[in-house]
């Protein structure tokens, strides 16, 4: 067994639009040479950074956070900052009129400074303070907390939130991190993975298994309002016929030991 490393705090978001019929989720292909989860569909997201803590110590550049820990904070500014990195879709209101980032500023401000804050050229800090911007943490709703399974060399502790996609704003991948991006249902996610339309890492589909239950935007973000979450640290066993993973049935994952294909 590889030795096990301590896990790093990240955060991921799951932005959400009604769509024609369904529900829709915004996802992301990562990068063949991208060292984890190359190629897989994954929701916006990465760890927490050094840069995220910063913006905690500055209250002003951000919205929402009341009643927060210093670290819950630092999981949703990460999780914002992560995904503008990665789609373009800025969370965040005006911090002098207190409105919401519409599309159009959004554009704007993606065009003039997102490639630069993918090299580390420009710190996410630096792009709130000079364009007067608030993160809107409140935006964000927890969904699921999962841990990497102990034995892994490289481990995440990482929070899902939702979030509803803020109007007009559309989201287009970096090209760098991820080399694709769609709107897509749970449901067809989910079909895509079992099909190998897709390559899904198991806490992804079990986080769309359970969206896909929601008709629409305001009846996910509701019944994430109710959760109660439990941590889910995997525990994996190998069988004669491939991996099992056992997590707590009480998580709402519908079970609790499932098969996770060939043993390898």
């Amino acid at each position: 067994m590889a030795e096990t490393s301590a896990s790093r705090p990240a955060s991921t978001i799951l932005l959400l639009r009604d769509g024609g019929k369904e529900l829709e989720v915004f996802m992301m292909v990562r990068h063949h040479q991208i060292e984890f989860n190359s190629g897989a569909l994954v929701f916006p997201g990465g760890s927490v950074d050094a840069g995220d803590k910063e913006i905690v110590a500055r209250a002003d550049l951000y919205s929402g956070g009341e009643g927060l820990s210093e670290a819950d904070r630092g999981f949703r500014i990460a999780a914002i900052r992560e995904t503008f990195e990665e789609s373009g879709i800025l969370l965040a209101r005006s911090k002098q009129t207190g409105a919401p980032v519409d599309a159009r500023r959004a554009g704007e401000i993606a065009d003039a400074h997102r490639v630069a804050l993918n090299e580390h050229k420009v710190s996410f800090l630096d792009i709130l303070a000079e364009n007067g911007l608030q993160l809107a943490l409140d935006t964000l709703l927890p969904y699921a907390h999962w841990i990497t399974p102990e034995g892994m060399p490289k481990r995440f502790d990482t929070w899902f939130f939702l979030a509803a996609a803020p109007p007009d704003q559309l989201g287009a991948h970096d090209g760098l991190e991820s080399t694709d991006s769609i709107w897509v249902s749970p449901r067809e996610a989910v079909e895509g993975g079992e099909n190998g339309r897709f390559k899904l890492p198991f806490p992804t589909t079990r986080n769309l298994i359970r969206l896909a239950k929601q008709p629409n935007v305001s009846a996910a973000l509701e019944h994430a309002r109710g959760l109660s979450i439990v941590t889910v640290m995997p525990v994996m066993t190998k069988t004669e016929t491939g991996r099992q993973l056992r997590i707590p049935r009480e998580a709402g994952y519908d079970g609790e030991v499932f098969e996770v294909g060939a043993a390898g």
